[in-house]
């Protein structure tokens, strides 16, 4: 990567810290203010992100210096933004980093600032077990913000200091991580970057003949924010950090999420250490799959429907929902699962506040105001779905256009949801998958909990490998204990969030007294979503990550429940409690330094290490063997001198390291072209019409697409063909 691509990656990233400052709520009463102007940050960024792709996209203008224009222009927007706020803030003398508020009984400080990076989840929201007054305001500018950092860092009991420093210390390793290692993704290779490579050569969002449906079928909108940097830096050396960002988000705001169901600086942390600590999160968090983006575009707008639950939600948060609701539906549309509840929870809520507000007007008032509640929910739902179709829509409509659905082809409409929703086959699934989130290293009760399972699925008359409730031809049990990033599981995040799931739905009164009513709905929108998951997705082995949004919002119900047990003082209660918090919290630590530590494919330490491992070999740590394969082909179709190159692939199959290995000498995109098609209205290219083939997969599947007189050569996996006296 050039210096001048290093220079232009940090574009978008100084108009999101711009536009944290310029959209941190002005109101005194905001609970975690800062937070709250990252999440409107990101969210806005990401809508302009996507929205820059698709115009540009449509008028075939998706071109470096096309983008560079747009961030500039995003970026003066963002600055000029900031300016205002900040001359508004010193006129009016506000405090531009924090404010005193009240969480529960005790005073807290709102916005402390982390270590680093601009966000606070190092040093979050504050609220100690025994009362002290209010930390003064902090002064204005950095100074301030380090001020009360310090402040609160001196404030911190150490065992507080230990939980921020453990997050702290993962997050910026994991960083370090994200930028050493190449992109080594399974699905990475196989769709996520090479359809960012054919945007790239095409200049449009067109759909292309290709053989791998996923590139046009699965939503792009994580590829959206690749693309970005792909096209600023010209190469793919900061892709991990888009998912690393999201982790970050993530952390932020389920800690957020804490603080306004109630919880204070211990409960807060504790939630942003069991998430962080989880082996999924800490492991996404160096790739670039998708789920994390999803999952911190869900926690958004969870985030942002918990303010609703106790005013009026005023425009621009209306427009912030549906930037989260399109954003995650761009992305993932798995993650709708939940936003569809939440966005429930938001009208419910809403209509309640104008009941009451109706209820306190005098005489005639009453009806009057009552109307205009409804009209003003409903109302501010229409303009959520508007704001969402605007971010979602043209992408949903090239997909109608090309498969008659906006879901894409039957392939893709049968392959991952359930086709079958009678109870048995819905329990024996959501039995399935819970076996598989919640798996151990100990192999006798993964086999012996799988048996329980099969045996209950036959009793009831549920074939338990049944295609209408799995995915493709996977069979159950499958072990997810290993630290992978497609499967690993997450036992003890996943039986804390179910503990205070509980404890919140039954007790909330024990957990958070000051906001029961809100964690008891959250708690219910969090098992909703829980619950249709299993009734809407198949089984599969790496289903573990599709759940990492459910994660993300349950980890604030066992952050809150294990701040509510450490303050037991009933006896001897309390020792126990304590130990057994302290152990359970021991475990999740160490499970999370395992998995950076060890994780795969990318890991600090042994075999395939990000410091002793070459970048190329690093890209194939999945598939070793095939490293040198690729490379042999790719010199013989150079050395040939071809220039249109025809692919001869399978659905499953790696494509992303032929636009490494083909590219133009002077940098550009090499021409390439799919020999097979599942696209009926796009045809491939024949092969006759082609300088070179290279194949993956298959020798025969290659050969039959290999005109007759041309040389074929075929090793393991990778081949390539050749016309006569080339």
């Amino acid at each position: 990567m050039s210096a001048a691509g290093s220079l232009l990656a940090a574009v978008p990233a100084a108009a999101l810290v711009l536009l944290t400052i310029a959209l941190r709520p002005r109101e005194v009463g905001a609970v975690a203010p800062l937070r709250l102007g990252v999440v409107r940050a990101v969210l806005l960024g990401g809508a302009y992100a996507v929205v820059v792709v698709e115009v540009l996209g449509a008028s075939h203008a998706l071109t470096r210096q096309a983008f560079v224009a747009a961030w500039l222009l995003f970026l003066a927007a963002a600055a000029t933004a900031a300016g205002l706020r900040w001359r508004r803030a010193t006129r009016l003398g506000q405090p531009s980093a924090t404010e005193s508020v009240t969480v529960g009984a005790e005073p807290v400080t709102v916005g402390a600032v982390a270590s680093g990076g601009g966000s606070d989840v190092s040093v979050p929201l504050v609220e100690r077990s025994d009362p002290e007054p209010a930390p003064p305001r902090a002064g204005r500018g950095p100074a301030g913000l380090l001020a009360t950092a310090a402040d609160t860092w001196r404030t911190a009991r150490p065992g507080e200091r230990l939980l921020a420093g453990t997050i702290g210390g993962l997050v910026l390793v994991e960083l370090l991580v994200a930028l050493l290692a190449e992109p080594n993704n399974f699905d990475s290779q196989t769709y996520h970057l090479p359809k960012v490579e054919h945007w790239v050569a095409q200049g449009d969002l067109d759909f292309w003949p290709t053989a791998i449906h996923r590139q046009v079928t699965i939503p792009p909108g994580a590829e959206y924010l690749l693309l970005h940097l792909r096209l600023l830096t010209g190469g793919d050396q900061l892709y991990n950090l888009v998912q690393w960002a999201a982790g970050v988000v993530c952390l932020l705001v389920a800690a957020r999420i804490t603080a306004q169901l109630g919880g204070g600086r211990r409960a807060q942390l504790l939630t942003a250490f069991v998430l962080a600590t989880t082996p999924m999160v800490v492991l996404q968090a160096t790739s670039t799959q998708t789920d994390l983006v999803c999952a911190a575009w869900v926690a958004c707008a969870a985030t942002l429907v918990l303010d609703g639950l106790r005013r009026r939600t005023g425009w621009g948060t209306l427009l912030g929902l549906g930037a989260a609701t399109g954003l995650t539906a761009v992305t993932k549309t798995s993650g709708l699962i939940a936003v569809g509840p939440l966005l429930v929870l938001w009208g419910l809520a809403q209509l309640r506040l104008a009941r009451a507000e109706s209820t306190a007007a005098p005489g005639e008032g009453r009806r009057s105001g009552l109307v205009g509640g409804l009209a003003r929910t409903v109302g501010g739902s229409v303009l959520i779905l508007v704001v969402a179709a605007v971010v979602v829509g043209p992408f949903l409509a090239r997909v109608t256009a090309e498969f008659g659905h906006p879901l894409g082809p039957p392939r893709l409409r049968e392959s991952i949801p359930m086709e079958r929703h009678d109870p048995a086959s819905i329990v024996v699934n959501g039995l399935r998958i819970g076996h598989t989130a919640f798996d151990t290293p100990l192999a006798p009760l993964r086999r012996a909990g799988a048996d329980v399972i099969i045996s209950g699925a036959e009793a009831v008359g549920v074939d338990p490998q049944d295609r209408a409730i799995t995915f493709g031809r996977e069979r159950f049990p499958e072990p997810a204990w290993y630290p992978d990033e497609d499967r690993v599981a997450f036992p003890l995040a996943g039986a804390l969030a179910v503990i205070g799931a509980v404890i919140a739905l039954a007790r909330p009164l024990r957990v958070a007294p000051e906001r029961a009513g809100s964690l008891r709905a959250y708690a219910g929108v969090v098992v909703t979503a829980a619950l249709l998951h299993t009734a809407m997705i198949k089984w599969q082995p790496w289903g573990n990550r599709l759940l990492l949004y459910a994660v993300v919002l349950a980890v604030p119900l066992a952050g809150l429940w294990l701040d509510a047990l450490l303050r037991e003082r009933a006896g001897g209660r309390r020792s126990i409690a304590t130990v057994a918090a302290v152990t359970v919290l021991a475990a999740s630590a160490l499970a999370g330094v395992l998995a950076l530590s060890y994780g795969f494919p990318r890991r600090l330490v042994g075999s395939g290490s990000v410091f002793t491992t070459s970048d190329w070999d690093t890209r194939f740590l999945r598939r070793p063997q095939w490293a040198d394969e690729f490379r042999w082909a790719a010199t013989a179709v150079q050395d040939s001198g071809a220039r249109r190159i025809g692919l001869a692939q399978q659905n499953d199959n790696w494509e992303y390291p032929w636009w490494l290995l083909l590219r133009q000498p002077d940098g550009g995109s090499p021409d390439l072209v799919a020999l097979q098609s599942v696209l009926p209205d796009r045809p491939p290219a024949e092969p006759s019409s082609v300088d070179a083939i290279v194949c993956t997969g298959s020798r025969a599947a290659c050969a039959t697409l290999v005109p007759a007189g041309w040389r074929l050569e075929f090793r393991s996996y990778v081949g390539y063909a050749l016309p006569p006296g080339r």
